[in-house]
């Protein structure tokens, strides 16, 4: 893996054992940014930032932190009280506990990844170590970490041949759900059937046995395209999702069974065929699927300027 820009080092630690890494991002946005502008000219609008003491408009270098602690006064923290700080975790992922991966609710999992790169050869003999002893218990590790001005709680695990660390939420940060389950007649015993045949009919193994493919994006671009090209925007691929509400619950799992099975290349049986009971457990490997082979690239174009802009 080339190396990263890192955006935080220090050294993860478990027990007596010390890690010396760098923290690096472990995804990339391919979002497309848009600009504000003017609706009337299609000028740009700026925002500029200016000190409301003297009126001057300040550069990025400076502009420090600071925490108001009454109206009108502000105390200064700089860099230096951060790195400072009497913290154990302010320059070390420290490991509190290992857990089993499967114990740990989705639901804690935060946005932000970072891979760990171990920081010189004495590191990489102990970060080989703690990557085989979680490959061998198939644990992951909790920690706690500081960045950019707060503590966190973290997962260590592995990715390939290299630690990730993925942030989790606090406790105090996820919503209960007790107040949102909605009032509604129980399902008949048909529609369990039915339902639990798609969902046996739509499983995969594993993720990559899917393509996946963000048609939100490609349409975005395409409607720049012919924005800049004076033209009307072509359709993309992917299915149009079923306008309308659901009348009939029964009928639609039937349809949604059959298409399911259509899609997989699987023969559809009569529709209304007899439901039988589903087991109740039944591991079925799913066929690995080969994603479609994708156009050849066209010469170069404003799809193809806009694309790279997002990219």
């Amino acid at each position: 893996m080339p190396a990263g820009r890192p955006i935080w080092s220090g050294a993860v630690s478990f027990g007596l054992v010390t890690i010396a890494v760098k923290l690096e991002p472990a995804t990339e946005s391919h979002n497309i940014a848009f600009n504000q502008i003017h609706k009337a000219d299609g000028g740009r609008i700026r925002y500029r930032k200016v000190c409301e003491i003297d009126g001057q408009e300040l550069s990025q270098a400076e502009i420090g932190k600071g925490y108001e602690i009454a109206k009108d006064q502000v105390i200064p923290i700089t860099d230096t009280d951060l790195a400072e700080m009497p913290l154990p975790t302010a320059k070390a992922i420290e490991i509190v506990a290992f857990v089993d991966r499967e114990s740990i609710d989705p639901i804690r999992l935060g946005e932000s990844n970072y891979y760990l790169r171990a920081d010189g050869q004495v590191a990489a003999k102990p970060y080989v170590l703690l990557r085989k002893a979680l490959e061998r218990t198939d644990k992951v590790a909790i920690a706690k970490f500081a960045l950019r001005g707060r503590e966190r709680l973290g997962m260590l695990r592995i990715k390939g041949d290299a630690l990730l660390l993925n942030s989790l939420h606090w406790d105090d940060e996820i919503r209960s759900s007790e107040t949102l389950t909605p009032d509604a007649a129980a399902p008949t015993k048909q529609e369990l059937d039915r339902a639990l045949a798609l969902l046996e009919t739509m499983s995969v193994e594993h993720l990559d046995d899917i393509e996946l493919v963000d048609h939100y994006r490609d349409a975005l671009v395409e409607v720049i395209a012919a924005k800049a090209e004076d033209r009307e925007p072509q359709p993309v691929e992917g299915e149009r999702a079923p306008a309308g509400a659901v009348l009939d619950l029964m009928a639609a799992l039937e349809e949604s069974v059959a298409k399911a099975k259509q899609s997989r290349g699987e023969s559809s049986d009569d529709e209304h065929a007899t439901v039988h009971e589903m087991p109740k457990s039944k591991k079925k490997a799913a066929a690995k699927k080969t994603p479609a082979k994708k156009a050849a690239a066209k010469k170069t174009t404003a799809k193809e300027a806009a694309r790279k802009r997002a990219s």
